[in-house]
């Protein structure tokens, strides 16, 4: 057998052309894709191969293609100029992918194949072939490293087996540059994941930022459009009463809760007053509008009727048949004040389940100060039961004295003990003040209590203070109350 017949496989004469497997080569046509080689623009790297091919085997011409799926590309081309690339059928290179080893064809004239191709019968007369195979590890045939004559010619077996070395060199460098093209993705993928990373932070950064003075804006208008309600559902001043001192303290403990406590003094006639205070369930919108339900529902009912009792069994009345109220109920303090022979005012005062107001009456000669309670016995919450009942007591406010009412965050707020300060607590705050008895300085002292504890006040606090100036006449401490109460040492309440 000659060396040409060794380095093909076969003896002399017609070779067969293998029948390409239409599955193999879609496989093997991924793998051409995967190396990201086609169309790419010339590298010293395959150019030095194909010279150093064209050296070793004493050969004009000598290529690195890759077979493509209509055409062999031509990655480094010695000695053949202006050649890019051919189609593959019929080709040299096309025939060489499909064998396992080196394509030796010695004449092309006499190959049933090669006699055919442009090379051979076009103006360079290619006479003499080799090719081996550039053979991925996954054994894929990318194309072909080759030597090409123009006169017939024989290669040893050591000339193919450099042939084949050239084309695993060639591998070799297309694994290189697949690994360095993976690297460089891999970077750019990195900056870019980081980019967008760093992008989607700015843009979060910028978001919260936004979210956050948006938050500050929205927090500012609902405590100003709260703050503004509230005042919509007060007295904007005191009346002037004439022989009368009022004060008011309203504290809300959010700025953004509308609080559910009230008061009010207003003229019934010619001569008499009406006030009152109190508390409804809850906070919010809700209490908002039962607040001003029982506001103008305790106006309303005073003119028709001034009688404390009268007056909240009104408000109960509308608090239950009322849809908007819901469910809600309220406790509260109507009081009728009518001027008397004294220079003071006969107090006719009823209560819906609310704490107790304090009766402050000054110390005369050898007589010290006091503190009495009023608490009409039996109020029951007003609007939560249809026949709810609820008690009146009245007693004189004589030159001199004062009364002080409160809703009932004032008597729950925390000491520094931790406990609620309560009834007890506010009575002994009354009983040790040595201020004046007028409703402002009696007020200004509750508010500067509230102030002191530790916590202030957990809920709302309204404070309503009434005082009658003292004159010359002023008894000192004088017991009497009105034909419908009766009188103790600390309570004056209904009998």
């Amino acid at each position: 057998m000659t060396q040409q017949a060794a380095a093909t496989g076969r003896g002399p004469g017609s070779r067969p052309e293998p029948v390409p497997d239409a599955e193999a080569e879609a496989r093997r046509i991924a793998a051409v894709h995967r190396y990201d080689i086609l169309d790419t623009p010339p590298d010293g790297a395959f150019d030095r191969v194909a010279a150093l091919a064209a050296r070793l085997l004493d050969v004009p011409v000598a290529t690195i293609t890759i077979v493509d799926t209509d055409r062999i590309w031509f990655k480094a081309a010695h000695g053949l100029e202006g050649v890019k690339e051919i189609g593959r059928d019929p080709g040299l290179c096309g025939s060489a992918i499909l064998r396992d080893g080196a394509l030796v064809i010695p004449d092309t004239l006499h190959d049933p194949v090669a006699s055919s191709n442009p090379l051979v019968t076009g103006p360079m007369g290619v006479r003499f072939y080799a090719a081996a195979p550039i053979v991925t590890a996954d054994g894929h045939r990318l194309g072909t490293v080759n030597v090409l004559d123009t006169r017939p010619r024989s290669i040893t077996e050591e000339d193919t087996a450099t042939l084949t070395d050239l084309a695993a060199i060639v591998m070799d460098e297309l694994e290189l540059r697949l690994s360095a093209l993976h690297a460089v993705r891999y970077e750019q993928e990195r900056r870019q994941a980081e980019s967008r990373q760093a992008a989607m932070e700015r843009a979060r950064a910028e978001a919260e930022r936004a979210a956050r003075e948006q938050a500050e804006r929205d927090r500012a208008a609902i405590a100003a459009f709260a703050s503004t309600l509230q005042r919509t559902l007060l007295p904007p001043t005191l009346p002037e009463v004439p022989g009368l001192e009022l004060a008011c303290h309203y504290h809300t403990a959010s700025a953004f809760d509308i609080g559910g406590d009230f008061y009010d003094v207003f003229p019934l006639d010619g001569h008499r007053w009406a006030f009152f205070l109190g508390d409804v369930c809850g906070k919010g919108a809700e209490a908002a509008t039962v607040t001003a339900l029982t506001r103008h529902t305790l106006r309303a009912a005073a003119h028709v009727d001034p009688d404390p009792v009268a007056v909240l069994t009104a408000l109960n009345s509308v608090l239950l048949a009322d849809v908007t109220a819901g469910s809600r109920f309220c406790t509260a303090v109507f009081g009728l004040l009518t001027p008397d022979a004294s220079g003071g005012f006969t107090v006719a005062l009823a209560t819906g389940g609310h704490p107790p107001a304090y009766h402050l009456r000054p110390g005369g000669g050898t007589d010290a100060p006091w503190v009495r309670t009023v608490r009409p016995e039996g109020g029951m919450l007003v609007g939560a039961f249809p026949h709810a009942r609820f008690a009146e007591v009245s007693f004189p406010l004589r030159p001199g004295e004062g009364l002080l009412l409160y809703t009932d965050g004032l008597t729950e707020a925390r000491t520094a003990e931790g406990t609620m300060l309560g009834d007890e607590g506010l009575a002994a705050f009354l009983h040790r003040r040595t201020g004046p008895l007028g409703a402002t300085a009696l007020v200004e002292d509750t508010a500067a209590l509230l102030a002191s504890l530790p916590d202030g006040a957990g809920d709302d606090v309204a404070l309503l203070a009434l005082s009658v100036p003292p004159n010359e006449a002023s008894p000192g401490a004088d017991t009497a109350v009105g034909d419908r109460t009766a009188a103790t040492p600390d309570h004056i309440g209904q009998e």
